[in-house]
């Protein structure tokens, strides 16, 4: 194969080049929500940045990222939690099947340090997952995210109010979540790079 078709051929395997015409179905992490899993076209990006939108949190927003997150725990890496607004509770947590020695919880002075302990936490290699909490995040540092999402393999989980939402961002998957009639969520798809956007109703 000559020296120029091997490199369009690679260039052409880069997970942010899309081909018309062709469905690329990325790796990903099942939800544990049938709807939400057919609504993202398999379930959450394994390798790359997710940013959730909630108008206050404590809406329901770690319970619907319950089921994904176990199931990346069994890759055996790291769950870490960088500045959580509440502390994770810890024996409802070993009671839905965690592992509390590979759950990491990271304290931040504001958001800056959020942003730059998800990055280091992910450049590390040692974890499968990484949730943050940053309410402001520049291009800059969604783009760095996402780019060490993808060379690490690891799932990245920003959460931020929903003043934000109407921002654009390199992330690979932006979602609005609010809570719904007794023990529902609200789920709106705002951005996918897999699939269109779009609604779901998930019941916990």
């Amino acid at each position: 194969m000559p020296d120029k078709q091997r490199r369009l051929a690679a260039l052409l395997q880069h997970p942010q080049i899309l081909q018309m015409g062709k469905t690329t179905i990325a790796e990903s992490v099942p939800s544990g929500f049938a709807g939400l899993d057919r609504l993202l076209r398999g379930g959450w990006p394994a390798a790359g940045l997710t940013e959730v939108f909630v108008g206050s949190y404590g809406s329901g927003e770690i319970s619907l990222l319950l089921p994904g997150l176990l199931s990346r725990a069994a890759d055996r890496g790291l769950i870490v939690w960088v500045a959580p607004p509440y502390i994770p509770y810890a024996p409802a947590l070993q009671q839905a099947g965690f592992d509390l020695s590979r759950v990491l919880v990271v304290n931040a002075a504001d958001d800056k340090e959020s942003l730059w302990s998800i990055e280091q936490a992910v450049k590390s290699a040692a974890c499968v997952a990484v949730l943050g909490w940053a309410a402001v995040a520049g291009d800059h540092a969604l783009r760095r995210l996402q780019l060490a999402a993808e060379q690490h393999r690891c799932w990245v989980v920003l959460f931020r109010p929903l003043r934000f939402m109407q921002r654009s961002s390199i992330a690979a998957l932006r979602l609005r979540v609010s809570a719904g009639p007794a023990t529902t969520l609200q789920v709106e798809v705002l951005k996918n790079r897999c699939a269109p956007p779009g609604t779901v109703s998930v019941s916990l």
